[in-house]
């Protein structure tokens, strides 16, 4: 009962400790400039929110929106395709003998260790090397490229596709590719939905790349777009309400994904189908 508790309190605590900047955000971006810095921070003032997003979608012609466009393209073609991959490299690990898998295998849990940042520079060389800076796809091609989701659906593959199913597929006259996506695909669905989840959440705060990548403004994410109102700031003090108000809307996507797609997170999706 006791360790029950603490592990409640510990749960407890850490979920404040997550969810006060949240709301000190949110609270923020209901305020005006001057109740800003006059009134409690974690707590209303006059409800400004209306006014403060009319301005920051009109400030500049509407550049956060379309930051925020430049953002879901980015993020969901690359969580898309990137998921894809994954599953694909991660089940023919899993399913697949051939010489050098361990190998692949290994060199793939190497990726897993080794940050982004240590990446951003010599990425940012070789696409100098093929002047494709400053572009769209000096963003969204690297950011295709997810070793932990490779991880992931091997593990889940080799737990929840059985190889007697894979080969009554084969019996039947399916073929490798046909097998993949009409069975092992939905019996790997969960992973799927993770590794999309992890990507997206990646891709959508990546901050590096687009920083090193491009000079375009118009082809900042939203990320970029409001690290440099906020390096404005001291000399022009109305972007400080934008980008509060911009960063509350930033995040509105990501939860929007996770509470759609929290319910496929269910495991045991393929219990039953071979006995």
């Amino acid at each position: 009962m006791k360790s029950r508790t603490a592990a409640m309190g510990i749960m407890g605590i850490c979920t404040f400790y997550f969810l006060v900047p949240i709301w000190w955000l949110f609270v923020g971006a209901t305020k005006s400039r001057g109740d800003f810095s006059g009134t409690a921070p974690l707590w209303f003032a006059d409800f400004h929110l209306g006014q403060n997003l009319s301005e920051l979608f009109a400030y500049r012609d509407g550049v956060f929106l379309r930051w925020m466009a430049n953002s879901v393209l980015y993020t969901g073609g690359a969580a898309l395709l990137g998921t894809l991959l994954a599953a694909m490299c991660g089940y023919a690990l899993a399913k697949y003998r051939f010489p050098g898998r361990e190998l692949i295998f290994n060199l793939v849990l190497g990726g897993v260790l080794v940050p982004a940042t240590a990446l951003a520079l010599p990425l940012f060389l070789i696409f100098s090397e093929l002047e494709a800076t400053n572009t769209f796809w000096s963003v969204f091609l690297p950011s295709l490229v997810n070793p932990f989701g490779v991880y992931l659906a091997r593990i889940y593959a080799t737990a929840s596709v059985p190889e007697e199913l894979l080969e009554a597929a084969r019996l039947d006259g399916s073929g490798e590719v046909r097998t993949f996506f009409k069975i092992s695909t939905r019996l790997m669905f969960p992973a799927l939905v993770t590794i999309f989840l992890f990507h997206f959440v990646a891709v959508w705060n990546n901050f590096l790349l687009p920083l090193i990548m491009l000079g375009n403004e118009r082809l900042f994410p939203v990320t970029l777009g409001l690290y440099t109102w906020n390096g404005q700031v001291n000399q022009l003090p109305e972007l400080r309400m934008l980008v509060l108000t911009g960063a509350l809307v930033s995040i509105v996507p990501l939860v929007v994904a996770f509470l759609l797609l929290q319910r496929f997170w269910r495991s045991g999706l393929g219990a039953g189908s071979v006995k």
